[in-house]
Formats: C-alpha cells, structure tokens, sequence
C-alpha cells in the first residue's frame, strides 16, 4: 500500500489577454494593424478573438505571433474536436459514406 502519488500536470491555460498584446507588439503587430491588414473594416474585429472563441481570428493572430492557436488557447483546442475547430473531420464525406 505504498503507492507514490505523482504530481499532476498543471492544466494549461491560455495565454492572458495582455501577453497575446505584447506577442503581437513584439512581432511588430498591434489588433488594430492587424485587422486592417487582413481587410476588416472595423479596426477592433480581431479583438474579439481575445475574449471568445474565433477560429479565423485566432488562427490570424498566431500566424502574426508565429505559433500555433493552439499555444495560445489551450482550453479552445482540447483533445476532443470541437466543432469548427481546425482537424474537425468533414461531416460531407461521412454523410456520403
């Protein structure tokens, strides 16, 4: 009855919105730039990736970091495929099996 208790892994967390800012500043990058240079008229649209789940936002975001979404936001990408989350198989060929 002597069983060691190994420590658990500290659940990942994503990434405060403040660092995802200072990421992109590092890179040469602000929301505001980035949003205009993805053709988004209105310079606040890739905020909204910061506060609820956006895949194209997110993904435009991690590019300009150079990493990957999830790195980022580790709760949006569990190992269960979410449904429109990148991996996703297509419901189209499954349908046509």
């Amino acid at each position: 009855m002597n069983e060691k208790k190994l420590p658990k892994k500290p659940a990942r967390k994503d990434w405060h919105r403040a660092d995802i800012k200072a990421a992109l500043e590092k890179a040469g990058w602000s929301l505001r730039r980035l949003s205009r240079h993805h053709g988004y008229k209105s310079p606040g649209t890739l905020t909204k990736a910061l506060d609820a789940p956006w895949p194209k936002g997110e993904r435009i975001i991690a590019a300009a970091i150079g990493i990957d979404p999830e790195t980022i936001w580790p709760s949006r990408y569990m190992e269960k495929r979410i449904p429109g989350r990148a991996g996703k198989p297509d419901s189209r060929k499954a349908k046509a099996a």
